[in-house]
């Protein structure tokens, strides 16, 4: 049973840390249930040291946090560069087609598909599109940067603690 739920905590681990560049899944949620496999299998780190529950509540809130901020910050990013909804939602679709090339064609892709988004659906002028895909864009990489050192330290700790 220790080793599946070891195998099992890399993997939501490995999960996590895609899920935080992916959209539609939960990265830094997944990483945290990795560590409270490792949790519940009494892993201890290299000098014998078990993980506290103190240190997992600690992972839970900062994936908490993690999580709300990820949902508040790229539309503020996008409304303070004067974007609409339209922006936020072309960009995550102009992600999602431009998974086809990663990584520039997720970049490419996030920025084309809010600038598109603001011309044909907010029908703003170019500049006005452009400064709300960079500021859509921003977002995106504020959020997936936050997700990707939450999952990425959870994931360390993960092995730390195996």
């Amino acid at each position: 049973m220790g080793t599946f739920l070891a195998i099992a905590a890399v993997v939501l681990a490995l999960a996590g840390i895609a899920g935080a560049v992916l959209p539609g899944l939960p990265g830094p949620p997944l990483s945290w249930a990795g560590l409270l496999l490792v949790y519940l299998r009494h892993g201890t780190n290299g000098a014998g040291d078990g993980m506290s529950t103190g240190f997992l509540l600690f992972w839970l809130l900062i994936t908490i946090i993690v999580t709300v901020v990820d949902y508040l910050v790229p539309a503020w990013f996008t409304k303070f560069t004067g974007g609409s909804k339209y922006a936020g939602r072309g960009a995550i679709i102009g992600l999602i087609v431009g998974l086809v090339y990663p990584p520039v064609g997720i970049i490419l892709g996030a920025l084309l598909g809010a600038f598109i988004a603001e011309i044909s659906f907010a029908r703003k002028d170019g500049w006005a599109s452009a400064k709300s895909a960079v500021g859509a864009f921003l977002g995106f990489l504020f959020g997936t940067g936050i997700k990707l050192i939450a999952a990425g330290l959870m994931f360390y700790y993960i092995i730390v603690f195996l």
